[in-house]
């Protein structure tokens, strides 16, 4: 590992004390540009689909995909945190598939973490991950692989029962030890309520200015 590497535990000391800076790459040149800058965290994301592959939503690149993907990027960026994103169905179906999956990120992708979106609902899979040696990003609010089910692209938090929810998801990934917790599309004052209610970092996509970390597509900003 080399000597100024991002670890899990320096994402995890920063709450509250500084911002992280997260983006997606899925490709060693903007990898290579995005580590010299200094992103704390580069996520291998699922977007591929959309920004790269052309496909109209995030539900239709498989796991073999996102391991080429990954392997490009973690060639170039050496400093950075690198986490590769599970698609759609690679730990749904069970917790052992889910383990056989995320630890091909770790051994063929060279990524550092994985994360996975999903609340309580998760909550065994997600653990069994962590306990068998591989970090997890948490991603609740506005899930993209779930899309179909909620009827669309809709913003969350705004039905008290929603709310209520979001803020159970976060203290338990919280409780079983994911590192830091992804809050995309959900109105800003939850998003402040959960990152003052959680003791890891949250960081923010479409959800205000309170997250202790923000990420961002790359092509989202390259325009």
């Amino acid at each position: 590992m080399k000597e100024n590497k991002i670890t899990v535990n320096d994402i995890i000391k920063k709450k509250g004390k500084e911002k992280i800076v997260a983006i997606t790459a899925y490709d060693a040149l903007i990898a290579e540009i995005e580590d010299k800058i200094g992103f704390d965290i580069i996520l291998v994301g699922d977007s591929v689909s959309n920004t790269l592959l052309g496909n109209e939503d995030t539900l239709r690149v498989s796991m073999d995909e996102m391991i080429i993907f990954a392997k490009a990027v973690s060639k170039k960026a050496e400093r950075a945190l690198l986490v590769g994103d599970m698609p759609f169905m690679s730990y749904q179906i069970s917790k052992e598939k889910a383990l056989e999956n995320a630890s091909r990120f770790i051994r063929e992708g060279y990524m550092d973490a994985v994360k996975i979106e999903g609340g309580k609902e998760f909550k065994e899979t997600i653990e069994f991950i962590i306990k068998s040696g591989i970090p997890v990003l948490g991603h609740i609010g506005l899930t993209p692989q779930f899309y179909l089910s909620f009827g669309g692209f809709k913003v969350k938090g705004k039905k008290e029962e929603e709310r209520k929810k979001l803020l159970e998801d976060a203290k338990c990934l919280e409780e079983i030890g994911v590192f830091a917790i992804v809050l995309e599309g959900i109105y800003e004052d939850l998003a402040k309520e959960i990152t003052e209610n959680v003791k890891i970092p949250t960081i923010g996509i479409g959800a205000g200015r309170y997250c202790d970390g923000q990420i961002l597509v790359v092509y989202d900003i390259l325009g």
